[in-house]
């Protein structure tokens, strides 16, 4: 049986896996390896270079409205058009960008309107945010259609469509990434330089998390459209597991060096969304069609060996009330380094080297040390201009940066892949009391000699920045 055929009838193919049978022990579990060869290498692919980047934005919501925030401050870019389901988001889009001094049209009112952004001749780049099941059409669209693509996480909620990502940016050579921000948050940078200089010693384990209370806005009707979130979690896994992949896999070389091979995950039960949901449903009849159903569990923790003997720990929890928490967390034969809980020193994480995390005046002069390039050129803007602190902005520059020079991106569709895989892997392994399943190699075995990502910033970086 082809692996492929195997994932569709095992259930890995679609979005929901609760209550599906278990097909044996771990020892039988064939991986999701489909039988493929590589059409193109996208890691490191530098596609050709342009002046100016046009770009596309669908989804005027709280992502796509902060988007288009930040892009203004960029010199080199057009934004020739915005779409949304919402005519009034749309407009208010274009109205934000026209007094930047843009001149975007705007695409609203059906379903398909983003369609016609994508199918225009004058855009290099289609930026996506809308709800994650929007996320792999519209990213096949504008790829289809000639446009490189960033979007949103995750890039895509099923093993399945992880892989049509992949052999669609393979097959028209255009780039697709996944729009990580905290890969660019400083603490993670400084730590991703500093695990380049050998700080840490070879690393032998990596943890992340995504702990963030976000349980009421789950049911508030004019924050999340037709309640999409909610309906995201009748999924029981690890749903966002980006935030804390992201920057770890980045210390790892994951798929440029090593890559992730086997899962296993585990969730609790469900204590507070169908209690919710029911709760709500008796008030409100929106909230119906979500009553008696089941939810993922509050927490879920996963853990992933590498090829190279590694290993990775992501929690996930967005319902309990606890203090927020994207765990970062890098342990190495000489070293540590920690973000979460956030010191109360004023540092933006701990370092150790040696058996105690090092004081407040030793933690800055590493940090002066080990900052990285694009800290150095464009941090402090990038602090004013804002988003997350300025990780946002340092994503945007460095996405618009790479695209003007003609560089690889540093982050390529086997991340998008790789990276949200992660969700219907753990959904698959909790359904099955922890067995473990395999990850699957979007790299094709090119990951043994792909190239780390560029921190150097040796080439480009001229990208100017507007007050």
């Amino acid at each position: 049986m082809k692996k492929r055929d195997f994932l569709k009838i095992a259930g890995l193919g679609g979005i929901g896996m609760a209550g599906m049978p278990s097909i044996g022990t771990a020892s039988n579990i064939v991986g999701s390896q489909p039988d493929r060869k590589q059409l193109f290498n996208m890691s490191g692919y530098a596609a050709p270079k342009m002046d100016v980047v046009r770009i596309g934005y669908i989804g005027m919501g709280n992502r796509g409205g902060g988007a288009i925030k930040r892009i203004i401050h960029l010199s080199s870019v057009q934004v020739k058009g915005v779409a949304d389901i919402i005519p009034e988001k749309a407009n208010n889009a274009k109205k934000l960008l026209t007094e930047a001094g843009h001149n975007p049209d705007t695409y609203s009112g059906s379903p398909d309107a983003w369609k016609k952004l994508c199918e225009r001749d004058d855009i290099d780049l289609i930026y996506i945010c809308t709800p994650w099941n929007l996320h792999t059409p519209m990213a096949l669209y504008a790829m289809e259609h000639g446009k490189h693509v960033a979007t949103e996480i995750p890039a895509a909620t099923t093993v399945e469509d992880c892989w049509k990502l992949v052999e669609t940016s393979e097959r028209t050579r255009k780039h697709c990434m996944m729009l990580e921000n905290c890969c660019y948050d400083f603490f993670e940078l400084l730590t991703l330089n500093m695990a380049r200089q050998n700080y840490f010693g070879e690393i032998v384990h990596v943890e992340g998390a995504y702990i963030h209370d976000i349980f009421e806005s789950l049911f508030e009707k004019d924050k999340r459209f037709e309640l999409w979130r909610l309906k995201e979690n009748q999924r029981n896994g690890n749903l966002y597991p980006m935030h804390g992949l992201g920057p770890i896999a980045q210390v790892l070389d994951i798929n440029r060096g090593d890559k992730m091979d086997y899962l296993v995950s585990m969730s609790s039960n469900d204590y507070m969304l169908q209690a919710k949901a029911n709760e709500m449903a008796a008030k409100d009849p929106d909230f119906k069609k979500f009553a008696g159903k089941s939810y993922r569990g509050n927490m879920n923790t996963t853990t992933i060996k590498t090829a190279k003997g590694k290993t990775i720990m992501l929690q996930h929890d967005v319902s309990s009330p606890r203090p927020y928490s994207r765990l970062h967390l890098i342990s190495g034969t000489k070293g540590a380094a920690q973000k979460y809980p956030l010191p109360e020193d004023g540092t933006s994480g701990r370092i150790s080297h040696g058996h105690e995390w090092i004081k407040p005046d030793e933690f800055k002069a590493i940090e002066q040390q080990y900052q990285p390039e694009i800290v150095k050129r464009v941090g402090e803007l990038a602090k004013k201009v804002g988003g997350h602190g300025g990780m946002d902005f340092l994503m945007d520059w460095r996405l618009i940066d790479c695209l003007r020079n003609g560089l690889p991106l540093d982050q390529d569709v086997y991340d998008a892949a790789s990276w949200s895989v992660i969700s219907p892997l753990t959904e698959w392994s909790v359904a099955n009391r922890s067995n473990s399943i395999e990850v699957p190699d979007f790299t094709n075995g090119s990951w043994k000699k792909n190239k780390p990502v560029d921190i150097a910033l040796k080439q480009g970086g001229n990208t100017e920045v507007k007050s």
